[in-house]
């Protein structure tokens, strides 16, 4: 158990592929918000941010993406040990915010995302065949002239993984991907995530207040409350007196 992981570079040390968050902080209105994060996301790993409502999770994601204005650095570190200026980034938010009587199908987002031209237009052949090779990846070829509005929540989030994971990134982000998601629908999009951040070596910072997914899917857990309060393995983490603290007993998740 540790509370802060220190920043070395990874390349030559692992042979792995490593996302370096230094030093975050952000303030807002002269309120501190964070205060210097400092994290090592290695390839193939999937680190769960855990904490109260308001801790700073949302936060630390937007200042990844560069939404908000923040203290630090963000670089990446590939396997041969070449830093870059950031990592390249795909990001799945909790939930997509649109008509749902619009006519607009799964295809078009992806027409209005990867193509060149015009939605009404209609979709290139190349640009179909990617979308296709992309849902193909979350389970979800099926889905591509489908409306959006007449998808289950589960099918929506794994539509919008497939966008984030196109191209693949280096650094995938899930904002609490399965806020309203029923059971077989949570359980089938975490097992393709798990497949897929094998498949390419993908690495992951999921937010969630599922204790039990954290448990069963994360390699490491992050208990965050404005700053580092520890960090572990979820074993770790969640027998730590630290979590009672700042969530309360773990009986109350279960």
């Amino acid at each position: 158990m540790k509370t802060v992981e220190p920043l070395q570079p990874c390349g030559s040390a692992c042979g792995l592929c490593v996302t370096q968050i230094s030093h975050f902080s952000v303030n807002i209105r002269g309120k501190c918000i964070l205060d210097d994060i400092n994290l090592q996301i290695h390839c193939g790993q999937l680190t769960a941010l855990i904490g109260p409502n308001g801790a700073g999770k949302s936060t630390l994601f937007k200042a990844i993406l560069g939404e908000i204005p923040h203290e630090g650095k963000l670089q990446f570190l590939d396997s041969e040990g070449n830093r870059s200026a950031k990592p390249r980034i795909g990001y799945v938010p909790q939930r997509l915010n649109f008509d749902v009587n619009s006519p607009i199908t799964v295809g078009d987002l992806f027409t209005a995302a990867l193509g060149q031209v015009p939605v009404f237009l209609g979709g290139s052949r190349r640009t179909l065949h990617n979308a296709r090779l992309a849902l193909s990846r979350v389970e979800a070829e099926h889905l591509i002239n489908r409306r959006l509005g007449a998808l289950s929540g589960g099918e929506l989030q794994r539509i919008l993984l497939a966008l984030a994971l196109e191209p693949v990134p280096d650094l995938l982000l899930l904002d609490e991907p399965i806020s309203g998601v029923d059971f077989k629908g949570m359980q089938r999009f975490y097992r393709i995530v798990s497949e897929l951040r094998q498949q390419y070596d993908l690495s992951v910072i999921l937010v969630s207040h599922d204790l039990n997914a954290v448990a069963d899917y994360a390699d490491r857990v992050v208990l965050l409350n404005r700053v580092i309060l520890c960090d572990g393995t979820p074993q770790e983490v969640m027998k730590h007196p630290l979590f009672e603290a700042t969530l309360g007993r773990l009986e109350h998740f279960m």
